[in-house]
């Protein structure tokens, strides 16, 4: 059985969640297309190819505290787009609360994932997010 080619977008403004992330793929080996929007506004531009090549990822891992324009309202935005609206999202933020946990819900995100604090955590919720995406069949 061969391997599926993953594209994942990440929508992080933080620097060091970025390396964290990248560091964390380079440790579960995966070698998936990726590419990083920093905000709301530069992920919409590259998901619609305003300003460079159109990038369509079959997973986005979302902050919601960004400048610009945040994770919900580019949930918003993503799901009211008729080419764009059935891209698998996980939040992946430092953000516990509930308010913000049912808006994500509700703007059908596949899941909610708080940043681990150690480094160890985070690696074992990329596992499961490289497990799922291998697992999971697309259009």
């Amino acid at each position: 059985m061969t391997e599926k080619l993953t594209t994942i977008l990440l929508i992080e403004d933080d620097e060091v969640d970025i390396m964290t992330v990248q560091r964390a793929f380079g440790k579960n080996k995966i070698t998936n297309p990726f590419y990083v929007a920093r905000n709301g506004v530069e992920a919409l531009q590259m998901l619609r190819g305003e300003n460079q090549a159109k990038i369509i990822p079959q997973v986005i891992l979302l902050d919601i505290n960004m400048p610009k324009m945040g994770g919900l309202e580019f949930l918003e935005n993503l799901r009211a787009d008729e080419q764009l609206k059935s891209i698998s999202v996980f939040v992946l933020t430092t953000s516990a609360q509930e308010s913000d946990k049912m808006s994500a819900f509700n703007l059908n995100v596949a899941g909610y994932i708080l940043k681990p604090l150690s480094f160890d955590s985070f690696l074992e919720a990329v596992a499961v997010l490289k497990n799922y995406w291998k697992l999971c069949e697309r259009l």
